[in-house]
């Protein structure tokens, strides 16, 4: 998972189908985040996690904005892994790459033999790779096989989880990864279709959800495949479960000084990341003691007031970064009050 927000294929490029030019991807508000983490990475020997290394686009900017610096890119998806790693060669051991969910921050810095980094990025959801090439299924305006694994060497599919889930399983995905007011219907007519013929590619999905959707809605909501996508895509994945995990063992990889930001790209990413932040930048000392007690003082200082989206020259430069938003804070010292 990774680089949501770089661009993709562009339009009238002559690019073969699914060939991705690894080059033209653009990372989301990349001078932003280099802006923010310019204090706890210029002029030193610093290192920093990318903990959704996807395409390589952050981590290009950040190594040749900062020539001191070093990168450990984290991404669960191998093939993501292998394009980023041909894009950063000239790097050399600057970049360490590894095949890893980003939640286990801890493993990886024990594996590098650190006990703290400088900074943290996540650009969370799907990149742009997994949604340009056919054979994952990330994509509802394609045919392909419903696969939606952003690591395809384990795990269940999307097709799986249409196939095999109860109803009353289908409708809490729909309901509350994808945010579909129709669940239920869709739920019942998806148990109701894979009875007659399971479930294998988005066409089929595509076509059952215009007929589930009610005219009305289709013409004012978006695309009726959109949330239903999400939502198998945040299941097959468990994205949720990770994030609520990955935004603390960041904070607590973080030395004094050091910088977390997190791009999120739908309200149920953003609520996760926004919580975390919020509740390690809050003191634990209880109300009505007049002085902070030792170890219960706030982890972090917050660095952006909300979430901080992309302004329109960026959106028309590259339409990803159109649903970002992105927070940022900074790990406290220990002395701080």
């Amino acid at each position: 998972m990774s680089d949501s927000g770089e661009s993709g294929r562009p339009a009238g490029s002559g690019e073969p189908e699914g060939t991705v030019p690894d080059a033209t991807h653009l990372p989301v508000l990349v001078d932003r985040v280099l802006e923010l983490f310019e204090p706890a990475v210029a002029g030193r020997d610093a290192v920093l996690i990318d903990a959704t290394l996807g395409l390589g686009g952050h981590t290009d900017a950040l190594l040749t904005a900062f020539p001191r610096l070093r990168v450990i890119g984290l991404d669960r998806d191998p093939g993501a892994l292998e394009r980023s790693r041909q894009r950063l060669a000239g790097y050399g051991d600057r970049v360490r790459f590894v095949h890893t969910v980003y939640h286990r921050i801890p493993e990886v810095l024990a594996d590098a033999g650190l006990d703290s980094v400088e900074g943290v990025l996540m650009d969370l959801g799907v990149s742009s790779m997994q949604l340009d090439l056919d054979e994952r299924g990330f994509a509802y305006a394609r045919d392909a096989p419903l696969d939606m694994r952003m690591d395809p060497t384990t795990g269940p599919t999307a097709a799986d989880v249409l196939n095999t889930y109860s109803l009353d399983d289908l409708t809490r995905i729909l309901r509350d990864y994808g945010e579909e007011k129709f669940a239920r219907r869709i739920a019942k007519t998806v148990v109701a279709q894979r009875q007659r013929s399971p479930f294998e590619t988005s066409e089929a999905l595509v076509r059952l959800l215009y007929d589930a959707v009610p005219a009305p809605s289709r013409r004012t909501g978006g695309h009726p495949a959109k949330r239903t996508f999400q939502a198998l895509r945040i299941e097959v994945n468990g994205e949720l479960d990770i994030l609520r995990e990955a935004v603390p063992a960041a904070i607590a990889a973080l030395g004094e000084g050091g910088r977390i930001v997190v791009e999120s790209y739908h309200s149920l990413e953003d609520r996760i990341v926004k919580q975390a932040l919020a509740t390690a930048a809050t003191s634990r000392t209880p109300e009505g003691l007049p002085v902070e007690l030792p170890g219960h003082g706030p982890q972090l200082r917050l660095l952006t007031r909300g979430a901080e989206k992309a302004d329109e020259a960026e959106i028309r430069r590259n339409p990803r970064a159109a649903s970002v938003r992105l927070r940022a804070a900074e790990k406290r010292g220990a002395d701080e009050t």
